[in-house]
């Protein structure tokens, strides 16, 4: 039976967006998973972007229906001739590196940050992630789906994965302890907040190496949906707890896939992504950097880069923007996101330490490197680390279950019309001065404070970011904005 990819996105509701392929997991049935894997490959063949033997690696997080998955993507790799290398459960950014390293293309069934009732797969090609300049051509693959699934989409024969190559991972945690001296971190305590994260035995590992007294602790056999964008209560409650019990200088963790960090202050005080990453930047001497429009405008007020590049939501659009910049000559180029992940696009190195080649896909571990030994070169806590920084703050949070049409059809409604967005945003920022559509609607007010509305990629959510002079008020900024938004659902446009 031949099937067009776009067909089956639209027939299964498992959407491609700028993370891969997303859905519930009743609709990514093994068929559609299939399908989607063999037309990836099957577009890389089309275009002759794979040389040499043909080979894919394929990994996945912790959540209970990724099993099922990669063994469906591993079959559509082995029906176009490719063999197989599985890596077994690690880190996002662990199969992307080998992934770059061999020249192959990887497939990472994840699902993020999102409940375990979804899931998803990344695809990175021989030279990195997926773009949106390559979106068309796999929407547009046409492709042969074999009898080999019962009426409800499940393989009827199971195919069994090999043994992991656990060099995949060993590659990676070498990565970070070769990065920097072995004693990098003797003396200091770091807290581990593993709950369902795949990399959270890596950070033990990594952390252990380079010299820390690590305390593993909140191991979970569930998957927990822990979002470093939007910081559940819950998580924040259990980091202040953490950081009472035990009094380390800071805690760490990842999201689902371990590609986002999160990392704390001595309180327990999880620190923003889009700060943290300017940390980053910093430490690793870098001349340019890419972020998204979301993102704090600390990166502008530190004035400590040649140029600061912004972008669409979406690692990408960042890593277009990253190649752009090299294009122009610059040779330290990094890139993060709001959520912290951050892309490296050139060689670059720790102070001191030796050349780590491109990693052009989200890291968690070398932002909360860059945070420690800040600190440490400073002789500062990290909290004193942080209040060096200007003082201006980022909050964020989203509506889940928001139809997306909705979103879309009220953010194209604020983006037209000027006077909707002083109906909808003046009474909170004062009289709107400039308004953003780079990504939805960001609202900058006479006060200087931003609101920041958009409709997520990955799932039916509305997300809102603020950013404020203080981080209490920041935090209002999205309560009151999401409020307000809301009513959206009860209220129609056009009642």
């Amino acid at each position: 039976m031949t099937v067009r990819i776009a067909d089956l996105m639209n027939e299964s509701g498992v959407r491609f967006g700028t993370s891969g392929a997303r859905g519930l997991v009743t609709a990514m049935t093994d068929r559609v998973c299939y399908a989607y894997t063999r037309g990836f490959l099957q577009m890389l063949l089309d275009r002759g972007d794979i040389r040499g033997p043909l080979r894919a690696a394929i990994a996945g997080d912790r959540r209970s229906s990724t099993p099922r998955i990669m063994a469906a993507a591993a079959r559509a790799a082995f029906d176009l001739g490719f063999e197989v290398l599985y890596a077994g459960l690690v880190p996002a950014p662990a199969i992307a590196l080998f992934g770059l390293k061999e020249a192959i293309p990887t497939v990472m069934v994840t699902g993020s940050h999102i409940p375990d009732d979804r899931n998803g797969i990344k695809f990175n090609k021989p030279t990195g992630e997926i773009l949106k300049s390559d979106e068309s051509d796999l929407l547009g693959q046409s492709i042969e789906v074999p009898d080999l699934f019962d009426r409800g989409g499940a393989l009827r024969a199971g195919m069994s994965l090999p043994p992991p190559i656990r060099e995949i991972e060993n590659d990676y945690i070498r990565r970070w302890t070769n990065a920097v001296n072995a004693n990098a971190l003797t003396g200091k305590k770091i807290v581990v907040f593993g709950h369902s994260a795949v990399g959270r035995d890596i950070l033990v590992k990594v952390y252990r190496s380079l010299g820390a007294d690590v305390v593993a602790s909140t191991w979970s056999d569930k998957f927990i949906p822990v979002d470093t964008e939007a910081i559940r209560p819950e998580d924040i409650a259990t980091a202040i707890e953490l950081a009472r019990s035990h009094e380390p200088f800071a805690i760490v963790s990842t999201d689902g896939d371990s590609d986002r960090p999160l990392i704390s202050d001595e309180s327990g005080q999880w620190l923003r992504g889009d700060v943290i990453g300017v940390v980053a930047a910093q430490w690793l001497g870098a001349d340019a950097v890419v972020t998204p429009v979301s993102s704090n405008t600390v990166v502008e007020r530190v004035a400590r880069f040649k140029t600061v590049e912004r972008t669409k939501i979406g690692s990408p659009y960042v890593i277009t923007a990253m190649q752009e910049a090299i294009n122009r000559g610059y040779q330290r180029v990094v890139g993060y996101e709001a959520n912290g992940g951050f892309l490296t696009a050139t060689d670059i190195s720790m102070p001191g330490g030796p050349n780590l080649t491109p990693l052009p896909t989200r890291d968690p571990i070398i932002v909360q490197l860059c945070v420690l030994l800040s600190a440490i070169d400073a002789e500062l806590s990290i909290s004193e680390l942080m209040a060096r920084l200007p003082s201006r703050y980022t909050a964020s949070d989203r509506l889940e279950n928001f139809p997306t049409s909705t979103s879309q059809e009220r953010l194209a409604n604020l983006a037209l019309a000027g006077n909707n967005a002083n109906a909808m945003f003046s009474s909170l920022i004062g009289q709107v001065t400039r308004i953003d559509t780079t990504d939805g609607v960001r609202a900058v007010g006479e006060s200087g404070e931003i609101v920041h509305l958009r409709s997520s990629g990955n799932a039916p959510e509305l997300r809102c970011y603020a950013e404020a002079e203080t981080a209490v008020r920041a935090r209002q900024l999205v309560a009151q904005a999401l409020a307000r938004c809301s009513q959206w659902i009860t209220n129609p446009p056009n009642a």
